[in-house]
């Protein structure tokens, strides 16, 4: 209880409002009117007083998650005008193949497309990286290294994913960025 307690007394110094979001009991949709599903993070979003950036929101996070069962997340809400300021969600995502991936993505209203939005992925494998760069994006092409260790695909203009080193195995980072 007390680190509970520390978390929101930091999280409140720091001008952040942290909101965990359960997902893993969300229902599969019901036959819609619409085609696309709203999340719930995309409803918890809706609900704190972000208007210009759900459709973004919902867009994102529907692909991150694609349907999986047992996603967890936390939204990072501005304190104040919420539909003003940068907005950001960090999520658990079990996945095939791997304990599970991490995956932060951030929404900034006012932008030329009305919003803008970034993700990253992380995710632990235990194969070395140039394993799992060709096993699992093999079509990418390779780019070479930020500096010494780490390397870089190729995935267009706004999406690079970056292979880390880590001990036996390989840490994936995609990150991607959406105008």
């Amino acid at each position: 209880m007390k680190r509970i307690i520390l978390i929101f007394t930091l999280a409140l110094t720091l001008g952040l409002v942290l909101i965990p979001v359960a997902i893993a009991q969300d229902q599969p949709a019901a036959p819609a009117q619409t085609a696309v599903s709203i999340n719930k993070i995309t409803q918890v979003a809706d609900k704190s007083g972000i208007k210009a950036c759900t459709g973004r929101i919902n867009q994102v996070a529907n692909f991150l998650t694609a349907g999986v069962p047992g996603v967890g997340a936390m939204l990072f809400l501005p304190p104040a005008n919420p539909d003003q300021q940068l907005v950001s969600v960090s999520m658990e995502i079990p996945i095939k193949g791997a304990a599970a991936a991490y995956a932060s993505a951030s929404f900034a209203p006012n932008q030329a497309n009305g919003c803008g939005g970034m993700y990253e992925t992380v995710v632990y494998w235990p194969q070395k990286c140039d394993v799992v760069a060709n096993k699992n994006f093999g079509t990418l092409k390779k780019i070479g290294a930020l500096s010494k260790a780490i390397f870089v695909r190729d995935g267009g203009v706004t999406t690079k994913i970056f292979f880390m080193p880590a001990g036996t195995g390989c840490v994936s980072i995609k990150k991607e960025v959406i105008r």
